[in-house]
């Protein structure tokens, strides 16, 4: 009794945007986790950004030799702000390119494998909504709630990163500030959620859907962050002697070479203005997946319906 009512609630295909609500009510839980999260993130965000300018004048007290006429960095809330600032950041860099695995495992557990489980989802089947309908809707209002909220914390961090001073916000092609500064954090959350309902359709359990939706996702993200450095072309220099790069350039590869009888030294890598096509890339292939794990959940429901 207590499914067969679940599932009508769950299918109230004759009410505009019945089944939308049903979804948000379904998963209240994790909808109101998520804006509490996301409001702790902006609020911190602004937090964070009220201490930049204070931070990235306690670095110019400290720097060797002294920028603006400063001999020393006595004051020691220039130095706790400096701190604050750059833990503060990498926090929720660290957050944002992780995002993908906490959406994965519930994608699969809560959004598609428990309800498969437990059986509500046929159910809902035999009322007014359709199969596709059903997973669509499932996928698709998570998937605007993810590109809005992530979207706009990217805006916000972007925003608190001031002029982005490595020494308080990592380098541009550290893994985590890489992830968490441009449309890559996104398509990475939405291929965690289509990773997860792939799995939840394959499984059908909540506990196996959801665990192998972290391993898929965790494999992605590593093979990315890997080989990431392939994804543009890098730039090779050989220069006589010894070679210096500017801290802003992704080295790929350093070797000394000989060349009639003359040592140069050669460096590959990637300079600071490859930033937006390795992001581009990084996106177009994250999205690839994502649509991809889509078209398979598809094909496999009406594979799999009687």
């Amino acid at each position: 009794m207590t499914a067969l009512a679940t599932a009508t609630a769950t299918a109230p295909g004759t009410r505009p945007g019945g089944l939308l609500r049903a979804v948000g009510s379904t998963h209240r839980a994790a909808l109101v986790l998520s804006l509490l999260a996301l409001a702790a993130a902006a609020v911190a965000l602004v937090w964070l950004h009220s201490l930049g300018d204070e931070a990235r004048a306690g670095v110019s007290a400290c720097a060797t030799p002294p920028n603006g006429g400063l001999a020393s960095c006595a004051a020691v809330d220039a130095i706790n702000a400096d701190e604050t600032y750059r833990d503060g950041m990498s926090a929720l860099a660290t957050a944002l390119s992780l995002l993908m695995f906490p959406v994965a495992a519930w994608a699969g557990g809560a959004l598609i494998g428990r309800e498969l489980e437990n059986g509500t989802a046929q159910l809902a089947w035999t009322q007014s909504v359709t199969p596709a309908r059903w997973l669509a809707v499932k996928l698709a209002a998570p998937a605007a709630l993810l590109t809005a909220g992530t979207g706009g914390l990217l805006l916000l961090n972007h925003w608190a990163r001031g002029d982005g001073n490595p020494n308080l916000v990592g380098d541009w092609y550290d893994p985590d500030a890489f992830v968490s500064t441009g449309p890559v954090a996104v398509a990475h959350a939405l291929a965690g959620l289509a990773l997860g309902a792939l799995a939840g359709l394959v499984w059908r359990r909540a506990l196996p859907a959801a665990g192998v939706a972290l391993a898929a996702s965790l494999l992605l993200h590593n093979v990315l962050e890997r080989y990431r450095e392939n994804l543009w072309p890098a730039v090779t220099r050989t220069e006589a002697g010894a070679l210096e790069l500017p801290r802003s350039a992704f080295q790929v590869a350093w070797s000394d070479v000989h060349r009639d009888g003359v040592p140069l030294t050669r460096a590959t890598f990637h300079p600071e203005s490859h930033f937006w096509p390795l992001q581009y890339v990084e996106t177009g292939l994250l999205l690839a997946v994502a649509g991809t794990a889509t078209a398979a959940a598809f094909l496999l429901l009406a594979r799999r319906l009687p």
